[in-house]
């Protein structure tokens, strides 16, 4: 059995994957990111108009955004929306969202605590212990230079 070399797997990698067109991928992700961002100032808009007070509305805005994403992912229609929008699709809020129930709907069959319990951080766990890492490393960075 023979190995082959670093630079031919390179070759073959490149052989095999296709090409990504940037361009539209990006305009594809920055119009349907903006959307999204745009279905939440209506939602916003919606709720203060009803006579919410605006902390709570604001609140409500991603509760709203957060189960129907849930929703979408469970119903296993939120991967089609992310094949189409890319990184549109990782507005952070709907992004986190699918990020903790996709996991919770793939293992749903295992129970509530080793199933859904045990897996439903898997994605997004990562995501909050380093987000919260980097933004007390942030603080503290940001003191120690307010400081001089």
């Amino acid at each position: 059995m023979s190995r082959i070399t670093e630079k031919e797997y390179d070759s073959l990698t490149k052989q095999v994957s296709p090409n990504s067109p940037v361009v539209s991928d990006c305009i594809r992700a920055f119009l349907v990111g903006g959307a999204v961002c745009a279905f939440g100032q209506g939602l916003l808009n919606f709720y203060l108009w009803l006579g919410m007070d605006k902390e709570p509305a604001k609140s409500l805005v991603s509760v709203t955004l957060i189960l129907i994403t849930a929703m979408l992912t469970a119903a296993h229609l939120y991967d089609n929306y992310a094949r189409f929008a890319g990184a549109g699709s990782l507005v952070p809020i709907t992004g986190f969202a699918n990020a903790v129930a996709s996991p919770a709907v793939e293992f749903k069959s295992e129970g509530w605590i080793l199933g859904i319990g045990a897996n439903m951080f898997k994605i997004a766990g990562p995501v909050i212990v380093y987000g919260t890492v980097a933004s007390v490393v942030y603080g503290v960075i940001y003191w120690i230079t307010t400081l001089f």
